[in-house]
């Protein structure tokens, strides 16, 4: 089994724009051949675009982009650039007379971190769809931008996060996770368990599990949601996408703790091109472990900005 990136899987692309100033981007996976997708969303306060359309029984049957954003609601304007883009370029589901690009959605909210007037909209949308590129910059870059984690006692002791990728192939199946990181609770390494990153405080991370259990009363902070996708090049239905959504959730609660609170809007989308037939449940497999990964390597790449720290900042 060897490491990939998801432009190594046939048909599909990542773009990213951001406003590093104003604090917020977006991140586009492009599947212009069209693709099948499911999705799962277990967050108590999501904001998404075009979840229902991929219910197993509704009509439509492949689509051709996710986005994923800052902005919180405001940010799900982006995918209207993306849908330009997709439609000067003849991309869509066919009506005979006009192409309509199906492009699903999610946004996180990082309104707290830069300014709170800076939101990705349609023309960051449409750029981020010009800046794709093979090589997926992680970190401070696209959907997160902005991102944060480990939130609960004040965006004072946050620290920064970002989005991270994380893909194997496995024989000729290819799996592939990309997540913008912007938890409520704390990011915990998948492997070993250590803390690497949440409430700062003292010169150490506190547990976000802890302080919220010796704190009744204590309000979850608004304004959080972890949102990613799962890319593979398996044959895979709509139904067998959802499932794999939401076994792919696991992959969120080995490297997020607490996950899907009523303040975060923890989503995540599958995307699957049918080149392979495979078992479904091995591509579960897959993901999980990439997204667990991938929310890993969102904290590790991250740079301290915005007045928080990031993982980098507190290594000896």
């Amino acid at each position: 089994m060897k490491q990939i990136t998801i432009s190594d899987i046939e048909g599909f692309q990542v773009g990213q724009a951001q406003d590093t100033q104003g604090g917020s981007g977006c991140t586009v996976i492009l599947c212009e051949e069209g693709c099948s997708a499911g999705v799962d969303v277990r967050g108590g306060g999501p904001a998404t675009r075009e979840t229902d359309l991929l219910h197993p029984i509704n009509m439509v049957q492949k689509i051709h982009a996710v986005c994923l954003s800052g902005g919180s609601a405001f940010g799900l304007a982006a995918a209207h650039g993306v849908m330009r883009y997709l439609e000067e370029r003849n991309v869509g589901h066919d009506m005979g007379f006009v192409k309509i690009p199906i492009v699903c959605g999610a946004s996180l909210f990082d309104l707290g971190v830069g300014d709170c007037k800076c939101r990705p909209d349609e023309q960051m949308g449409y750029q981020a769809c010009l800046n794709v590129n093979p090589k997926i910059e992680q970190g401070n870059v696209g959907a997160g931008t902005g991102a944060s984690v480990g939130k609960l006692m004040g965006m004072q002791h946050a620290m920064k996060s970002g989005i991270g990728a994380y893909g194997v192939q496995l024989n000729d199946l290819q799996v592939a996770a990309i997540v913008a990181v912007n938890a409520c609770g704390n990011v915990i390494d998948e492997a070993s368990g250590e803390q690497l990153a949440g409430i700062y405080m003292d010169e150490r991370i506190l547990s976000t599990e802890a302080v919220l259990l010796k704190h009744l009363e204590k309000q979850l902070p608004q304004g959080n949601t972890t949102i990613g996708c799962i890319v593979t090049n398996a044959k895979l239905d709509k139904a067998q996408c959802t499932k794999i959504a939401g076994i792919t959730h696991n992959g969120y609660a080995r490297a997020i703790r607490p996950v899907h609170t009523m303040s975060d809007g923890d989503t995540i989308f599958v995307t699957a091109s049918g080149k392979i037939e495979v078992q479904p449940d091995i591509v579960g497999v897959l993901a999980t472990d990439c997204m667990a990964k991938a929310i890993n390597q969102a904290v590790k790449h991250a740079t301290g900005a915005y007045g928080l720290k990031a993982w980098k900042d507190i290594q000896n």
